[in-house]
């Protein structure tokens, strides 16, 4: 007997070493890595070994273009693979943090994916403000801040159905940001796609710990709704890792007198300069010192 042919799909939904792959002609298998082999995640392309009617084994992945990750104190793992866009969404209420808005965007950049930034509940007067303050600084990187409310479908198609059109995205939020109410107004099938998933993976009441992809309505994208985070480590990066996270930095690094500076606390440091002179905003001066001190400490714990 031969061999059953490969076929190629992706990754559409994991919990674990559970994945649902989808096929090309909309056909969906549940599907296990080989063996002891992990490391694949939602919106990877695979090779798959089709096995019975319905499910499958994982042979290959296909390379990717990036691939994210969230890590903390004790482990890292990736969660998402070729994506396009950062969708992260933050709101007027409950107050988000500035740090995890600022870890995400750094994670972004260091990727290669464009961020983009939500501002829901803006119809909340009472804080609309603060939070448009609390931005500024998001702003002046050139990240784009858009300014709505999840409950109103309307005005979520007018103002990003454009942007996902043809692209990945990978939404991604701090639990209570309204994330989720903004999935199902993109994504209107996204409930029942949910309760399917959360059924073919056995995964009973943890569903919210899954990262799934959907697609979307013409005309088209696809949208990974990964689970709300209260951390977003990242200390699996490198020092050149990180500094691509700080895009704002690099004209000034060209000043440095060290080549390998770390822009901490070197003479002739073209960063710090440039932070002494008010050329770069404090706080996210403050993050990269942060996030480079965590992945040294990991490091060191490896």
């Amino acid at each position: 007997m031969s061999p059953s042919p490969h076929l190629e799909g992706r990754i559409i939904a994991a919990h674990g070493r559970h994945y649902v792959v989808e096929f090309p002609d909309g056909t969906q298998r549940h599907c296990f890595p080989r063996g002891k082999k992990a490391g694949a995640a939602v919106g990877d392309f695979v090779r798959v070994a089709p096995q019975g009617r319905d499910e499958g084994a994982i042979d290959a992945i296909l390379p990717r273009r990036n691939l994210l990750f969230r890590s903390d104190e004790t482990r890292s793992k990736q969660f998402a693979a070729n994506v396009d866009q950062l969708l992260i969404v933050v709101a007027v209420e409950p107050t988000f943090s500035d740090d995890l808005a600022g870890r995400a965007l750094a994670g972004a950049w260091s990727a290669g994916i464009e961020p983009l930034v939500i501002l829901n509940k803006a119809d909340l007067a009472h804080g609309l403000a603060e939070a448009r303050a609390r931005l500024a600084a998001v702003r002046a990187l050139g990240v784009p801040v858009i300014e709505l409310s999840a409950h109103d479908t309307g005005a979520v198609h007018q103002q990003l159905v454009g942007r996902l059109a043809g692209r990945t995205t990978l939404l991604l939020g701090q639990s209570g940001m309204g994330k989720s109410t903004l999935l199902n107004a993109l994504a209107p099938d996204a409930g029942a796609a949910t309760r399917e998933h959360s059924a073919a993976l056995d995964m009973g009441r943890h569903t919210t710990t899954t990262t799934r992809l959907y697609h979307l309505p013409a005309p088209g994208g696809d949208l990974i709704d990964s689970p709300g985070f209260q951390a977003f480590g990242l200390q699996h990066l490198s020092g050149a890792d990180i500094l691509r996270g700080f895009p704002e930095f690099t004209p000034h690094i060209e000043h440095c007198r060290f080549y390998n500076c770390t822009h901490r606390h070197e003479p002739g440091c073209g960063v710090v300069a440039a932070l002494q002179a008010g050329s770069l905003d404090a706080g996210r001066y403050a993050l990269y010192r942060r996030i480079l001190e965590e992945s040294e400490a990991a490091q060191q714990r490896y």
